[in-house]
């Protein structure tokens, strides 16, 4: 027989106290993609299929260059934050959510260092 409240028996067993920050953390991501995709196709789409001395001056402007790194900065980790609740809601087994969460992490960050490495290249 226990003398705990109902209350006592449940504390510590809440909320993680992270799914709010993820909340806030998935909308400012989705926010700063609306001007960010705009900004970076515009050059994009404007390059796409042109010659290769014309992309290099284009990306090779400092401004166009910061907002593809933004841009894939961010679409990465937004990316990562939208696959991130996916998996937890719907994959079963703690083996196979954990490898799967592990494997979007290493993924979204893969891309997003390959993303920035090709534009610090044609930048620099």
């Amino acid at each position: 027989m226990s003398y705990l409240t109902d209350r006592k028996r449940v504390i510590g067993l809440g909320s993680a106290k992270e799914g709010v920050q993820h909340f806030t953390m998935q909308r400012i991501t989705a926010i700063a993609l609306l001007p960010l995709a705009v900004l970076f196709v515009i050059p994009f789409a404007r390059n796409l299929g042109g010659e290769y001395e014309n992309v290099l001056h284009s990306y090779g402007h400092p401004f166009n260059a910061i907002v593809a790194i933004l841009f894939f900065l961010t679409a990465f980790t937004h990316l990562r934050l939208g696959l991130q609740v996916v998996i937890e809601d719907y994959v079963h087994g703690k083996a196979l959510r954990t490898t799967l969460l592990l494997g979007n992490t290493l993924f979204c960050w893969l891309f997003i260092a390959l993303g920035i490495f090709a534009v610090l290249k044609i930048a620099l």
